[in-house]
């Protein structure tokens, strides 16, 4: 079951680095359709692949895709699901909620502001929210995987997250516009983070629907095993 998660965590890393360039040649477009200015923008967008900040991101967002199917591995092996075992999920669940919060705080505040450069006073304000965020939201996961049993839990949460994604993007979305319509240097960063944010939390949330797919067309094909392994 490990192997099928891995499989899962990789198969998302692969959706967020294929749709990269298409996202930031889409969100930072501005030159219309011409097919000169859209290649360039391409290519524009490729240098992300380049810079490490873009594979620190990358490595969080799978690494916490991999930490959510922990519930979801140990049902889908017939082991109990203890409150020491709810932790990485609950976890890598409410750092996804904070990463919306901040995405939408960023949106709002470039909205508002029309400044991409915050003060550090306010970087401070944001991780802030980030953190109680997700502290908050972890809090919520846990008490909802101890009253509930474990798959109306991961429905739950994946659901939860689901829609947190979308409010989250419903945010972000108006205000990236509103901000590209501007004539600000840089204008539309800090609303493309909100984009980013929006668009990797909703992959994410599909995960354990993704994950108990495969188990499921594996157990189909190979009964035998499957059984024994249920057994052991």
């Amino acid at each position: 079951m490990k192997r099928w998660a891995i499989l899962v965590a990789a198969l998302y890393c692969l959706i967020l680095v294929t749709l990269t360039v298409p996202v930031i040649a889409s969100a930072f477009s501005k030159h219309g359709i011409q097919e000169e200015a859209a290649t360039y923008s391409v290519k524009e967008a490729a240098a992300v692949y380049t810079v490490w900040p873009y594979w620190t991101w990358l490595l969080v967002m799978a690494l916490a895709q991999a930490a959510l199917l922990a519930v979801p591995v140990r049902f889908a092996s017939r082991r109990p699901v203890s409150r020491g075992s709810l932790l990485p999920t609950v976890l890598a669940s409410g750092l996804m909620m904070g990463g919306l919060a901040a995405g939408a705080v960023c949106a709002v505040y470039e909205f508002a502001a029309g400044d991409v450069d915050m003060p550090d006073r306010d970087v401070w304000c944001l991780l802030g929210v980030m953190a109680l965020t997700w502290c908050l939201w972890s809090l919520i996961f846990f008490r909802l995987g101890r009253k509930e049993n474990t798959p109306d839990f991961i429905s739950r949460q994946s659901r939860t997250l689901l829609k947190g994604s979308i409010l989250e993007l419903l945010i972000a979305v108006p205000t990236h516009i509103v901000a590209r319509q501007r004539n600000e240097c840089c204008a539309g960063f800090l609303t493309f983070i909100g984009l980013t944010m929006g668009i990797s939390v909703m992959l994410f949330s599909f995960g354990p629907a993704v994950f108990f797919l495969f188990v499921a067309r594996w157990r189909r094909l190979h009964p035998i095993a499957a059984e024994a392994s249920e057994s052991a």
